[in-house]
């Protein structure tokens, strides 16, 4: 972080937001947490991967502020396993001194929604974590909707025309991951990688989990939501979406 950029010169008003920052690097993690102190934000802070994604996952941050450089866990690994297990979207910005476009690549495949390279500027930080707050909304509403369906990722819960859907845990998260991508697909590869990292349980794992979903979320309705679109993968789809590849149903 460049020290002639202090805090106290930037005309921006952030938002009152709660950042969790994961940095090994101690000094740096202190500049950092000061600089978001000063600006008015409240800040936890972890220097461990697999500490922080405990503590994002038990109390969901606004915005994490994120490392690639992590002992226990690394930062795109930490990254891929908030948005897999994550009962709400947590926006993440990673920090980082590789800057060729395939690190940067990586860091958004992993699930990172912004990407800051070292060093930075302070008042360029507090921008983003700003805009990133905003960006998701930071306080508000936890629940999903999607035509007639309702999730919310607080309490992991599903409706489908007010119906409560009884969603066993993989089952209602790859829902939620549809649900976060609509009106996009994802691929079963993209599934299974965000919900067993690099460790599936099979050679089919998604076969036995996607039959429970849909057994509650098309059966016992008159028209079925979840669909594959030929040569991409699998999507939610309401009767309002226009514009979307002609989908057919699951088997």
């Amino acid at each position: 972080m460049n020290a002639d950029h202090p805090a106290a010169a930037s005309p921006l008003r952030p938002l009152p937001t709660r950042v969790l920052v994961v940095e090994d690097h101690a000094p740096l993690r202190e500049q950092i947490t000061s600089l978001l102190l000063a600006a008015g934000h409240r800040v936890d802070e972890a220097s461990d991967g697999r500490i922080a994604l405990e503590l994002a996952l038990d109390s969901p941050p606004d915005v994490m502020v994120l490392d690639l450089g992590l002992p226990g866990l690394s930062g795109l690994e930490l990254c891929r396993r908030l948005r897999a297990q994550a009962a709400q979207p947590v926006p993440v910005l990673m920090l980082t001194a590789r800057d060729s476009l395939p690190d940067k690549l990586a860091g958004f495949d992993a699930g990172a929604d912004d990407y800051l390279v070292k060093p930075f500027a302070g008042d360029e930080l507090l921008a983003r974590v700003q805009a990133l707050a905003r960006r998701a909304g930071a306080g508000q509403d936890y629940r999903l909707h999607i035509g007639p369906l309702a999730i919310d990722r607080r309490s992991r819960e599903a409706w489908r025309e007010g119906q409560r859907l009884a969603l066993p845990p993989t089952a209602l998260s790859i829902l939620l991951l549809l649900a976060e991508a609509w009106p996009r697909a994802l691929t079963r590869s993209e599934l299974i990688r965000r919900l067993w990292d690099d460790d599936p349980p099979e050679s089919d794992p998604l076969r036995t989990h996607l039959y429970q979903l849909r057994q509650q979320l098309d059966k016992p309705f008159a028209t079925p939501m979840l669909h594959t679109v030929h040569g991409v993968g699998l999507r939610l789809q309401v009767a309002a979406d226009k514009g979307a590849p002609h989908p057919r149903t699951l088997p």
